[in-house]
């Protein structure tokens, strides 16, 4: 990985489909402490985690899409870490590692990134993934909620983005560059994203990834689209009561797959629920086939 600041560089040789995972807004506290008093979320991450393991699917780089501590604690960056990378090494997958506002820039560098940074300075970086370029940039503004992306950081992706990857790139970054139907993170999303829609003209950009709002949805930036990720720890109601502002219980992640075509997100859910059906995927292809020869 190349960073802004400094850091190591690498490359994974995978062909054909590119698989990414984004997890985001783990929100990760020292044990024993609960998110609003109720949340495990270090439970949820090891579920979904567990998931990955044994799913035994490709995976080529998992992506954290910020708010990966809850309170910026180093003890929390250390129980991701601990938790992440091993399952990451066993799936061969890169790890992208992406700022939050619940973030704190220097325990962020020290455990997550093992290395000493200004915490000044945005943690942006790129990482090359079988010819799939992703960018992370740090929308994050210390000790505030909302975010911003500085001339210098727009003018950086601008020129990495003066040369196109083999297949194309992936842009990461916490908030999303959007409008919300929800007033709390309509708020507190992106400032002047039509700076970074300049920023992206004519680029490569297939998808650009967020999270923040804990809620999932879908829009568009100059025509690129934008995905607002489910949240790993828990679920803003996106149809609350009139006057009300609620966080209910769920979590899930999102896989994203590069095709020749292009990249397509998928929501996946991870809160417990009782199966409907599982049957060997091939005799569904089958079946499926055999309809389409009798139409």
């Amino acid at each position: 990985m190349s960073t802004r600041n400094g850091g190591p560089a690498g490359h994974l040789g995978h062909t054909d489909t590119i698989t990414v995972v984004q997890l985001t807004d783990t929100h990760l506290r020292a044990e024993g402490e609960l998110v609003h008093g109720s949340i495990d979320t270090h439970a949820n991450l090891l579920a979904v985690l567990d998931r990955l393991a044994v799913a035994r699917r490709p995976v080529d780089a998992i992506v954290l899409s910020g708010d990966l501590a809850d309170n910026g604690a180093p003890q929390a960056y250390r129980r991701l870490r601990a938790a992440v990378e091993p399952v990451a090494d066993a799936l061969g997958a890169r790890i992208v590692y992406v700022m939050g506002n619940h973030d704190e820039r220097s325990a962020f560098g020290e455990e997550l990134l093992g290395r000493t940074v200004d915490p000044d300075l945005p943690l942006d970086s790129v990482v090359d993934v079988a010819g799939l370029r992703i960018i992370a940039l740090d929308s994050t503004i210390p000790g505030h909620h909302h975010g911003r992306l500085s001339e210098q950081q727009l003018a950086w992706l601008a020129e990495v983005l003066s040369t196109p990857a083999p297949r194309g790139t992936l842009l990461a970054l916490h908030h999303p560059p959007v409008p919300s139907p929800i007033p709390g993170p309509d708020f507190l999303r992106l400032e002047h994203p039509d700076l970074l829609a300049s920023a992206l003209a004519g680029s490569d950009v297939g998808m650009i990834v967020c999270g923040h709002n804990h809620l999932t949805g879908a829009a568009a930036l100059a025509g690129i689209p934008v995905w607002v990720a489910p949240a790993l720890s828990y679920r803003i109601d996106t149809l609350a009561p009139q006057g009300r502002h609620r966080g209910v219980v769920g979590f899930g992640f999102t896989r994203i797959d590069v095709l020749e075509s292009g990249m397509v997100a998928t929501a996946v859910e991870a809160t417990a629920a009782a199966t409907v059906y599982d049957r060997p995927e091939q005799e569904v292809l089958d079946q499926l086939a055999a309809l389409a020869e009798r139409r």
